[in-house]
């Protein structure tokens, strides 16, 4: 009995594709770390999260930009007529702040940052929990859920590096 070459190529692809992906995470543990550090994780509407995050570098990093941002996304799961479920994902909002612009760290460096940061108010998109819009969701078997994620990223020169931890936010 033969081999079929279609499951030999997705084999193949599979087996380079998780080969690329292990490396782009060996070399940003190999470029440093950002680990985030929060007193809580929950959150009303019009809050400050203040926290702080400690930057490690195991070697130099030319920096472009170091931020800390709040980002919630939306999860939009569809039940077509046939039975197959579709997911969309968005971006709803993204507020931060740049605590360095372009600076170089050096190797064996290590930096704590402190970061403040309001939790939007009011509803993350407007109409989402009307009550035609709950209908509408649940005549068309469409699910909405948002996520809110706290996240910090240092844009480097290569491989950037980045951290970020889920919250929950309350509106």
């Amino acid at each position: 009995m033969g081999s079929d070459p279609i499951n030999v190529l997705l084999i193949v692809g599979a087996v380079v594709g998780l080969g690329v992906a292990g490396g782009y995470y060996l070399v940003q543990y190999l470029k440093g770390s950002i680990t985030i550090s929060l007193p809580r994780t929950s959150f009303l509407s019009g809050e400050t999260i203040e926290g702080s995050f400690e930057m490690v570098t195991r070697q130099e990093v030319r920096g472009n930009n170091l931020s800390a941002a709040l980002v919630a996304t939306e999860v939009i799961r569809e039940r077509g007529y046939n039975g197959r479920s579709t997911t969309h994902t968005r971006e709803l909002s993204r507020t931060g702040q740049t605590l360095e612009h372009a600076k170089v760290y050096p190797a064996g460096s290590t930096a704590r940052y402190d970061f403040r940061i309001l939790v939007p108010g009011g509803r993350a998109e407007a109409g989402s929990d009307s009550m035609l819009g709950q209908a509408l969701g649940m005549l068309s078997g469409a699910g909405r859920s948002i996520s809110w994620r706290l996240e910090v990223r240092l844009d480097a020169e290569g491989v950037d590096l980045s951290s970020s931890q889920r919250v929950a936010v309350d509106q």
